[in-house]
Order: structure tokens, then sequence, then C-alpha cells
């Protein structure tokens, strides 16, 4: 079985593959990782481990997995991937992004693919029918808009960015609904310009949905979409898969 790790700046989302099959997942704490993960999962039906992640010295806090599994991979911007990356500043591109084109060329072989991650950030990369990476585009997410305007604007409250906001209630009636409705609109309708923009470029496009707050915002995208909550953790399972062919 594979070990997915995926560490963020606050949390570690930790998922376990048979095959292609999730068969367990959970988000830990960063301050006891070690010790709830060894409490949860059966390191001995673990066979492979891949570990993706935003902080630094990745590989010396996670060293104690050597200890478990016989084969542990620490991805990097040199880390082979079953793509062909055309992008102009590969040392550059962040790991996540990474792992959701490895995801979208496994599990989407031969097909133009849009992967949409709206997290603190909100990234667009799409993946060619060919297995070629062209990039995409990096734009504020719901988070930095709501803290900006803020920052920026002493007298505006800072809103919490876990609000869901129907955007058919586009006029606010609250200076909280004015500012929500005015981030989720530009949000919504950049999204949906974006998609229709690579529709028009790429044949029969798939788009999918990923990130933290997608939740807020699948609803509200006319566009066809896939909405996956665990895409890139799919993704870093096929790079692994992918990884494991020449063993």
């Amino acid at each position: 079985m594979n070990l997915v790790i995926d560490e963020g700046n606050t949390a570690v989302k930790v998922a376990v593959f048979q095959n292609q099959e999730k068969i367990f997942f959970q988000v830990f704490s960063k301050n006891n990782f070690q010790k709830e993960i060894l409490q949860v999962v059966d390191f001995d039906e673990v066979d492979f481990c891949i570990v993706a992640s935003v902080v630094k010295s990745v590989e010396e806090r996670f060293s104690f997995l050597k200890e478990k599994i016989k084969s542990v991979l620490f991805v990097n911007s040199q880390t082979p991937m079953p793509f062909i990356n055309k992008y102009a500043t590969p040392n550059t591109l962040g790991i996540d992004r990474l792992a959701l084109m490895g995801g979208a060329v496994s599990l989407y072989p031969n097909q133009n693919v849009l992967v949409i991650d709206a997290g603190t950030c909100i990234t667009f990369d799409i993946m060619t029918a060919k297995g070629e990476y062209l990039g995409g585009a990096i734009a504020p997410g719901i988070a930095m808009r709501l803290k900006a305007m803020h920052e920026f604007t002493s007298k505006l409250p800072l809103i919490p960015e876990q609000k869901n906001f129907n955007i058919e209630n586009f006029i606010g009636n609250s200076t909280e609904s004015c500012i929500l409705s005015g981030v989720y609109h530009n949000v919504v309708r950049e999204i949906e310009g974006v998609i229709t923009q690579y529709e028009e470029k790429f044949k029969d496009l798939t788009t999918i949905l990923t990130g933290g707050n997608h939740i807020y915002l699948v609803n509200n995208i006319k566009n066809c979409i896939f909405a996956n909550s665990f895409f890139l953790l799919e993704g870093l399972n096929a790079i692994l898969e992918w990884q494991k062919r020449d063993r």
C-alpha cells in the first residue's frame, strides 16, 4: 500500500491508497504529527510513501518514516514526473501544482485538463491531451481578498473565509454581506471567465475544481466542472505509482 502525505503550513493531510483506491484519510495537526500517525497507520502494511511539503527541511522532519517504510519519496522540482514539463522556470514551480498535474495526466489520460485549486491562492493549470504541462495562472484566493480589504481599508471588518455565499443574493444589505457579495462575485466570475478562455483554446476540456475553498464555489459556477476534494492526494499517489514502474 501507498502512504501519501501532504504537509501544509498548518496541518498535514494523510491518505493510504491500495492501488488507485483511497482506503484511509485523516488530517493531523503539525505539532503531534509523528506521535499521532504512528498510532493510527499500520506501517507493516505500507510499502511505499510519498511526501509533498511547502515547508523547508521536510526530509529532516519526516526522517522517522525511513525507519518504518522501505521506500520514501520526497517530491521536489527535480522529481521525474509522468508528464512533459514545459514550464519556463520549473525550479519555481510549487510542489502542489506538480501533484495536481500528476493527477490530471494519470486520472484523465489523453485529455485536455484544466485544474483549478481554490485555496489561499487560486491556481489554474493546464495539462494537454499530449501529456504536456504548459503552465497557467495564479490569483489571490477568497481569504487573501477578504484580508486585503480589511488591511487596506481599516473601517471594513475582517470576514472569516469559511463562509458560504449564494451569489444569487447579490445585493448585500449589510457591510458583511456586501463584502461577501463583492468577493464571491469576483472570484466566481473570474473562474468562469478563465474556464471559457481555456475551452476556446483546448478541445473537449475537462475542468477539475479542488482546494480548501472549492466547496464554497462549486454550486455558484455555471461551467461544467468536476469537484474533487482529494485531487492533490490522488495526484501524489499517481506520481508514486508511476515511479514504482521502474523498480
